[in-house]
């Protein structure tokens, strides 16, 4: 039987752009960013990258609008790092400036959407 993507999270848009960001990141991964150095912010763009989506998944599975919201704010939290985590690699050499500007512009659209996507679950004036 084949999968019909029936799960409500990947019918949205920062979920499959959460993904798409995965896709990017995949390469620059394998391709060596830590290799031969003791480099965190490799491996740290690996979790937070798979934290993003993860964090999108499993807050849309929530009932209450706070608990969607709250792994929303983690998954926006994660986006941040892996912007983060591009600018460490540029700095120290080990990225191509250009490179991490492609990865940052999707990054900006994630966390644009995770906020807009908030915004529309608490509603006006939800937290006072």
């Amino acid at each position: 039987m084949a999968y019909d993507g029936g799960f409500d999270h990947e019918k949205l848009d920062v979920y499959r752009l959460s993904t798409e960001f995965q896709r990017w990141v995949g390469p620059l991964i394998e391709g060596g960013l830590g290799t031969g150095a003791r480099l965190s912010a490799a491996k740290h763009l690996d979790d937070a990258s798979t934290s993003i989506s993860n964090n999108i998944a499993e807050g849309n599975g929530k009932r209450s609008a706070l608990d969607r919201c709250r792994f929303l704010d983690i998954a926006r939290g994660s986006a941040l790092e892996c912007a983060a985590c591009l600018d460490v690699l540029v700095a120290r050499n080990r990225l191509d400036a250009g490179v991490a500007q492609e990865g940052k512009a999707m990054l900006v659209r994630i966390v644009s959407m995770l906020l807009k996507l908030t915004d529309r679950l608490l509603g006006p004036g939800a937290l006072g």
